[in-house]
């Protein structure tokens, strides 16, 4: 997705300590005034020469054909007079193209490939104002999840959900499909009466009695972050500027869940500046969301595994609302630079924990985080692509789905975090700060952003620090921040007691007494020699299993899996039949993959999982498994 021969050239200048770019020469579009010198590699366009600035969707939400039919307008800034406009496009049904809403014009669609799929090139002239596509989805298009009313948790209507991140946007709407152009939306979308649509925009908050609805994004986004969902929708507030969205059954329990997003809006914008994006609401939708949250402006999509009925995985929220600042004000301009989303951005939630919650549990959250970093980065570096541990990526040729790890989540907030301990906070704060206002509504490179932070940070501090290793280096620095919990050691010490146990009554624990967090590491941490009886006296007084705890029971389920207390939990299959988060699933069917007979388990649940997964997540389990082969 990104120019090779640009940014391996910046890399060059950047890790040789030479000359380091200047910061004017590697800009990217903004909508607006608009210098392209990064080439997405993840995308057919030529946006390098003509772009669109902004969308208008036109469209019809079937749900008996599965299918989503209308007209995507593009009006474009063709600034180099070029006579062709190519369009990402996958699995889609073109019927025609309008310039200028008058005159039809010839388009050509080119070979497909599996993961980019096709460009669509259309002729246009060089004074084109706008460039009008009529088509239609495929039922198996890979961004949209059509649900039966029996997937939902009313069980009366059908519903429909989005995911476009990474290169998915294409499959429902034939667009530049980019981060490297942002462009401004609107939308006039057509549902079923009985059914609400909302999209990542300004929305309504009750259900139109014909059906029809308008949006309007007028801040330019990129094409990953369009979005839509339509079912049977509540809506309640929770706050002057916040409120949430699900179907009837779960509204109050979302609303008990969510009574903190109002102070973490509060606590953001107070580090990081003002929320930009008018409201902040929050629909939760059905079991088979692929993420656990996605942070699309105005609107985050968020899965239902998060409401536990006592607020302790709401860190995923502050997530995504930092999101609002860095992903969505400051986007990385191509996929090699996802970790300029993800690694600011589980940082600043964790500063939202810790101003809300206390630093004992910020440093929990983080804790767990560096846990699986830290086998991840293991992974990485013994497997085929060890240059992957890198924060700045080169996934040309690859999925991009490929550098959504650990690495540019956890690595890249544990980079930020070393740097402000070397800076102080005070001063890394006011960097920040001034990073997300200098650069709203851009998209940024990596090399922008070490560029700026030499500039703007560690020269004018004058600080010393190994910014090219933690950048384009392999594996972790040695002078990585260290996170330490004292409520961890606390919980390691109970671990221990477990192996021999009849009774787990002797620990003297509820499951009540400790976090999630604690729990998660307490089963991380049990020694090496605890045995089925052993995990079976746990599960009689702490019922992991059954708990409705998904981050408890993930971990649950590959402890189990491990010691073999697989065949006699019917929990766990009932588990990956009803979950679709990828982030649960592919750690246990990873775990039931490595031998013969938990893999036949595995194979046997996922026949009849598998048509509840959105294409994200059975798209990484058909490869774990195997499935085309079996």
């Amino acid at each position: 997705m990104k120019g090779q021969s640009f940014l391996l050239g910046s890399f060059f200048l950047l890790s040789c300590g030479t000359q380091e770019p200047d910061e004017r020469e590697l800009s990217v579009n903004t909508a607006a005034d608009s210098v392209f010198t990064v080439k997405d590699e993840h995308s057919y366009s030529n946006a390098i020469e003509v772009f669109t600035t902004h969308l208008h969707l036109d469209l019809d939400v079937n749900f008996d054909k599965k299918e989503i039919k209308g007209s995507a307008t593009h009006q474009i800034n063709n600034q180099k007079a070029v006579t062709e406009m190519i369009f990402d496009v996958n699995d889609l049904v073109i019927d025609s193209v309008i310039l200028d809403g008058k005159t039809r014009t010839n388009f050509v669609i080119g070979e497909d490939l599996e993961i980019l799929g096709a460009p669509m090139t259309v002729d246009i002239e060089p004074g084109t104002k706008t460039v009008e596509i009529f088509y239609s989805t495929s039922p198996e298009a890979a961004a949209l999840q059509w649900l039966n009313p029996q997937q939902t948790a009313g069980k009366n209507y059908p519903y429909l959900f989005t995911q476009g991140q990474a290169v998915l946007t294409r499959t429902w709407i034939p667009c530049q499909d980019t981060p490297t152009n942002r462009i401004t939306y609107s939308a006039d979308v057509t549902v079923p009466r009985e059914l609400m649509a909302v999209m990542s925009a300004e929305n309504p908050t009750e259900k139109s009695p014909d059906g029809k609805y308008r949006f309007t994004m007028e801040h330019p986004i990129p094409t990953y972050l369009i979005a839509l969902a339509v079912g049977d929708l509540r809506f309640a507030e929770l706050g002057p500027r916040t409120g949430v969205y699900t179907e009837p059954t779960l509204l109050s329990k979302c609303v008990y869940e969510f009574a903190d997003v109002e102070k973490m809006m509060s606590v953001a914008e107070g580090l990081y500046g003002p929320y930009l994006w008018g409201r902040y609401d929050i629909i939760v939708l059905p079991p088979s969301f692929p993420f656990g949250g996605m942070e699309n402006p105005c609107l985050t999509f968020a899965t239902p595994t998060i409401i536990t009925g006592d607020r302790s995985l709401v860190s995923l929220i502050a997530h995504e609302l930092a999101h609002s600042w860095s992903g969505n004000l400051v986007t990385n301009a191509t996929w090699d630079d996802f970790w300029l989303n993800e690694g600011f951005t589980v940082y600043i939630e964790n500063r939202i924990m810790e101003a809300i919650f206390g630093r004992e549990r910020s440093d929990m959250l983080l804790s767990i985080e560096c846990q699986m970093l830290e086998l991840e980065n293991d992974d990485l570096l013994n497997g085929d692509h060890p240059e992957d541990t890198h924060l700045k990526l080169n996934l040309k040729g690859r999925d991009p789905d490929e550098g959504m790890t650990g690495i540019a989540y956890t690595k890249g907030a544990l980079f930020l975090k070393t740097v402000e301990e070397a800076v102080g906070r005070d001063k890394f704060d006011s960097f920040l700060k001034s990073y997300f206002a200098d650069h709203q509504f851009e998209a940024v490179t990596t090399e922008i952003f070490v560029a700026y932070l030499k500039k703007n940070l560690l020269e004018k501090e004058n600080v010393t620090f190994n910014v090219d290793e933690w950048v384009y280096g392999q594996g972790i620095p040695a002078n990585c921040v260290q996170i330490h919990s004292d409520r961890f050691a606390k919980v390691e010490e109970k671990a221990k007691l477990v192996p021999g146990i009849e009774d787990a009554a002797e620990l003297g624990l509820e499951r009540k007494d400790w976090s999630t967090q604690e729990w998660m590491h307490f089963i991380r941490h049990l020694p090496e020699e605890t045995t089925v009886a052993d995990l079976a006296a746990l599960d009689a007084q702490f019922d992991f299993s059954n708990c409705g705890n998904a981050e408890i029971q993930c971990e649950w389920f590959q402890l189990s899996i491990e010691k073999g207390y697989t065949g006699i939990n019917p929990a766990m299959p009932e588990f990956l039949i009803h979950v679709g988060r990828r982030k649960f699933l592919q750690p246990i069917y990873q775990k039931l993959s490595e031998n013969a007979i938990d893999r036949e388990i595995a194979l046997e649940i996922y026949r009849t999982a598998r048509p509840n997964y959105h294409s994200v997540t059975f798209g990484t389990i058909d490869e774990i498994l195997g499935w085309e082969k079996s």
